[in-house]
């Protein structure tokens, strides 16, 4: 029974190292965590490969049951994609960016 824990604990502890969205990003012997701001990124990290930007729009609508009230709250947010090839070995990793601050981080697929 012991030895049946063990193994389901590492075989889930395996299965996390396949999980596509990350919560960090390992630079060298830096990590970079979500929330991280672009300039800690780019100190840990260096120059991406490349950088795309675009805007999205943001926000909730709430209503009363009734109609009597109606709130709309929307913000423009700026989103960048930055990509980190670290090389064939590795997989490509996609940043995204919110506002300045990292809100996710994706494997691509293998680097050149």
């Amino acid at each position: 029974m012991e030895r049946s824990l063990v193994r389901e604990g590492l075989l889930a502890l395996g299965m996390l190292a396949f999980v596509s969205d990350a919560f960090a990003l390992r630079c060298g012997h830096q990590l970079v965590q979500i929330g991280a701001y672009k300039s800690e990124v780019l100190e840990k990290c260096g120059e991406p490969d490349s950088v795309e930007e675009h805007r999205a729009v943001r926000g909730s609508r709430l209503r009363h049951p009734y109609g009597a009230l109606e709130i709309d709250q929307f913000e423009e947010v700026l989103i960048e994609e930055w990509i980190y090839n670290f090389g064939p070995r590795k997989f490509q990793q996609l940043l995204e960016f919110e506002d300045g601050e990292l809100k996710n981080v994706r494997n691509l697929h293998r680097g050149y």
